[in-house]
């Protein structure tokens, strides 16, 4: 069974592998590291690349933090409350991962963002989580495509019910409520995998989550060779804009990463490395008929089978 130190030291080293990757892919830019420590129990490195030839803004984080449980969070992270003379008794936990989010410069590149995490406490409680998905600004139907098909192959490897059950996750986790849009196409999100879930073990979870890991590098590379030549407007750089204040709104209002690292004191730097350099809000914007633009609106909906196209009946 992998413990924690074993689960950590690869999560470090696919930040490693990744920002290699991302590297090669830009041509221009390198990745600068700030080591951070967190004052109530461990710390980890910020990878930043900013103003590359394809990258405007990319962030991979690798961290590692630990301590008593913050009490704002118990009601999440908990599975069964534990009670002591009727006090709550606050566990230690263990928190590890690997987070990213690449913004690219030009508006025909798409978006992309990984999370692939470890959580245990000191009840003995213990579980993986992560995900994968993808925020074009344009919506490519081939791309959309090749990415989810490349999900539902690595899926399949480990339990058949795994892309449709995570991709319903994301489809409904990332979704802008108040917009009443998706953020992008999706892809694929799970949380608190425990080794109850399908019958799998701790170690075919961790392989599992290793497996989406080292998914990231090869199929956004793609995405950037395919895309990152395409020519585009000053037009297409505003919807750029607009599109990047809509991924704000989400991940300043709903991103459940966003608030744990603020509510157990993590490095504010790190945390919101996820926005973009610059965004936009257009009021009451509406795209001309038609147009790229529109199209791209009217697909982000929930439950739209990326490999075929088709449209389920919500």
């Amino acid at each position: 069974m992998p413990a924690k130190e074993q689960i950590t030291d690869w999560f470090k080293s696919l930040q490693n592998s990744i920002c290699a990757s991302l590297e090669e892919a830009d041509g221009k830019a390198k990745f600068e590291e700030d080591n951070w420590i967190r004052e109530e129990g461990g710390g980890g490195r910020t990878r930043i690349l900013q103003k590359g030839n394809v990258i405007e803004k990319g962030g991979v984080n690798f961290s590692a933090v630990y301590g008593k449980l913050p009490e704002q969070i118990l009601s999440y992270t908990l599975q069964t409350k534990i009670t002591t003379n009727y006090k709550l008794q606050i566990p230690d936990f263990y928190a590890t991962g690997v987070s990213i989010v690449i913004h690219p410069l030009s508006p025909m590149v798409p978006v992309i963002h990984m999370n692939v995490r470890y959580f245990e406490m000191s009840t003995g409680e213990w579980w993986f989580g992560g995900g994968i998905d993808l925020t074009p600004h344009y919506i490519d139907e081939a791309d959309a495509a090749f990415f989810h098909t490349s999900l539902k192959q690595a899926c399949d490897k480990h339990h058949t019910n795994y892309y449709p059950d995570f991709k319903k996750w994301a489809d409904d986790y990332f979704f802008i409520t108040h917009r009443k849009e998706t953020r992008g196409i999706g892809g694929i999100f799970f949380d608190k995998l425990t080794q109850h879930e399908n019958g799998a073990t701790k170690e075919q979870l961790f392989t599992f989550v290793q497996e989406i890991g080292n998914l990231f590098a090869p199929v956004y590379t793609s995405l950037i060779h395919k895309n990152k030549n395409k020519p585009y407007t000053e037009e297409n750089k505003q919807w750029q804009l607009l599109r990047r204040g809509r991924y704000v709104e989400f991940n300043l209002i709903y991103d459940k990463g966003t608030r744990f690292g603020l509510e157990t004191n993590g490095r504010v730097e790190s945390i919101l490395m996820s926005l973009p350099q610059t965004a936009d809000w257009f009021y009451n914007y509406t795209p001309p008929p038609n147009s790229p633009e529109e199209k791209t609106l009217l697909l982000l909906k929930k439950g739209i089978d990326w490999i075929t196209l088709k449209r389920k009946v919500l």
